[in-house]
């Protein structure tokens, strides 16, 4: 039976054959997950971040912090979570719901490097004005959270507008098939994937332009029309696949192999560049 819900700017599917009361709990991660994350809220314990005082986090939002400084790190900075006010600047600044206009704090010039963290004492700092965007990780994070709900289900698949993890098999017992969406060509997939116990995310251009930045040159074009990549988890997922978008196919493939995964890139001239073993439908 397959239940939806909004949340996060998409729409939340889960697939699954479990109590009412079961699901509820795994959307529920989604709302917790957005009111710890949200640069798109005022109230979110993201937006109440001061600058330049240790403060104590949640351990959500501290979670989806130290992972994205984590990945920026496996990067070289070529996935940054500090671009939130460069993409404002670009216009996605406003509230999906109220469509409110959103301030974004921040100069061109910070990084990832002026955060700082203490594992300790799960504290943040902001050494300098900034706006952190943890799109890229906060929604694998709560897709992460509500496969650890449905577990004892074995058999599910959670659909987050992209971010999907798939446990167990399809009601036909085989592994779940994932569609992946023709970067160019409404309502086509550009290939499928068969999975079982495992992410698949897709950071993709599509029509309406890309809100990728490459933090090193954010004027650049993008290389890549679209990136998937499938892996343990979604927010490890979700964070490789931007960050394959914005290194282009041969640096982004080179990042899959070296962090073990698995993925599809494909250029704005269709052309396909993929991991050693892409798990193809």
């Amino acid at each position: 039976m397959i239940r939806t819900m909004a949340a996060m700017g998409t729409v939340v599917a889960i697939d699954v054959d479990a109590p009412e009361a079961a699901v509820e709990r795994a959307f529920e991660w989604f709302r917790q997950v957005e009111a710890a994350c949200s640069r798109f809220d005022q109230a979110s314990e993201l937006r109440q971040l001061p600058v330049g005082i240790a403060t104590r986090a949640s351990p959500i939002l501290f979670e989806a912090v130290r992972f994205a400084l984590q990945v920026a790190e496996q990067t070289r900075g070529a996935f940054d979570p500090t671009l939130g006010s460069r993409l404002a600047a670009r216009g996605y600044n406003r509230h999906y719901v109220t469509r409110d206009v959103i301030d974004a704090p921040g100069s061109d010039d910070v990084s990832f490097r002026d955060i700082e963290l203490d594992a300790g004492r799960q504290t943040i700092v902001l050494k300098r004005p900034l706006t952190l965007d943890l799109g890229a990780v906060a929604k694998g994070l709560a897709v992460d959270a509500a496969a650890q709900e449905l577990k004892p289900f074995r058999h599910f698949c959670i659909d987050a507008g992209g971010d999907i993890y798939c446990g167990g098999t399809n009601p036909q017992g085989e592994p779940w098939r994932v569609g992946i969406r023709h970067p160019r060509r409404r309502d086509e997939l550009i290939d499928q994937f068969r999975v079982s116990d495992a992410a698949v995310c897709t950071s993709g251009d599509y029509e309406r332009g890309s809100h990728i930045l490459d933090p090193r040159d954010p004027g650049a074009e993008p290389r890549i029309a679209s990136a998937t990549v499938i892996a343990p988890n979604a927010m490890l997922a979700d964070a490789l696949a931007t960050a394959a978008f914005v290194l282009g196919p041969r640096q982004g493939i080179e990042l899959l192999e070296r962090m073990g995964v698995e993925g599809l890139l494909v250029t704005p001239d269709l052309e396909r560049f993929s991991t050693r073993s892409p798990a193809h439908a």
